[in-house]
């Protein structure tokens, strides 16, 4: 993960404790999982308007 190991995640998980304190941490986790759920989101949306037509079904003839 980007060269991350667990030591260097644990550093991490540390330094945002002692800035951001344990009350904040759910905050900032949940800000995060919803700019990541809309950016998701956003760019299923923006595909498609750029290409409508994938959506659409052909006329199936029996």
């Amino acid at each position: 993960m980007f060269g991350f190991g667990m030591p260097e995640l644990i550093v991490l998980l540390v330094i945002m404790l002692v800035i951001f304190g344990p009350g904040k941490i759910p905050q900032l986790g949940s800000s995060l999982g919803g700019a990541i759920r809309n950016f998701k989101k956003a760019s299923e949306e923006d595909g498609k308007i750029i290409n409508p037509k994938e959506d659409e079904k052909p006329d199936q003839k029996v």
